[in-house]
């Protein structure tokens, strides 16, 4: 039962109650939840306050809906081994998962000295940034801010980048992005700009994965600065 006297809306916390359950474990991927009816009666809600909280957890990519079967929870986490340079839409598609990319930023910008070092740039050489939203399905995972050198990248600022990057580099550019360079991986909070672009809450837990890949001859290809949501992601080591 939900605490009548809490001031949020009760759907929010009936939505919080059932994603606990689903990450907990309570409710397993693939798994049929209760029916709206048994959910109103657990919860002592009423059927209209279950239906829209289903219906937004439907939306987040939490649950589905099967006409005449009922709904069942969709929770599964992209697996990625965190030794192994793989692009997102190969981790997606190792998972089962489709995958696509919104480019929300894309400049030249001056290097900063821990960029020139890790990039291995010159006095005064610029960057070319880019910030890409990564989708699994239709649920935005990811935040991937990439940093390039100008002079080796320059093609990429014509490019629509709406899938695989990586696959982009080796089949048209004959630039192979296979050996990962210092990466570091922690947890942070999302700040109010990272949880609108990513369609979360503010102070949802994020992995940030910092990395320097480097391409088939040794190069640095880009430095990478990846935001992605903690409970739809796992590393495996």
């Amino acid at each position: 039962m939900l605490n009548p006297d809490h001031p949020e809306p009760l759907y929010i916390r009936l939505k919080k109650a059932i994603l606990s359950a689903i990450t907990n474990g309570l409710f397993s991927d693939g798994e049929k939840i209760p029916t709206e009816i048994e959910l109103s009666e657990r919860y002592k809600v009423s059927r209209i306050t279950v239906r829209k909280a289903i219906e937004e957890l439907a939306q987040e990519g939490f649950l589905i809906k099967r006409q005449g079967k009922g709904t069942f929870v969709t929770y599964s986490k992209i697996d990625r081994k965190i030794e192994h340079v793989i692009g997102f839409t190969a981790a997606c598609e190792a998972n089962g998962l489709a995958s696509r990319s919104v480019v929300t930023h894309k400049e030249i910008i001056e290097a900063t000295a821990k960029l020139e070092q890790d990039l291995q740039l010159g006095k005064g050489e610029k960057v070319i940034y880019i910030q890409r939203k990564r989708y699994a399905g239709d649920t935005p995972i990811m935040l991937e801010n990439n940093y390039y050198p100008h002079s080796r990248f320059a093609f990429l600022l014509d490019e629509p980048l709406q899938g695989s990057l990586y696959d982009l580099l080796r089949g048209k550019y004959g630039i192979d992005p296979n050996q990962p360079g210092e990466t570091t991986l922690e947890i942070v909070l999302a700040d109010e700009q990272k949880a609108l672009l990513l369609e979360t809450d503010i102070g949802k837990p994020l992995f940030y994965l910092r990395t320097v890949i480097r391409d088939q001859n040794g190069w640095p290809v880009h430095v990478g600065k990846q935001y992605m949501i903690g409970d739809k992601y796992q590393f495996t080591l």
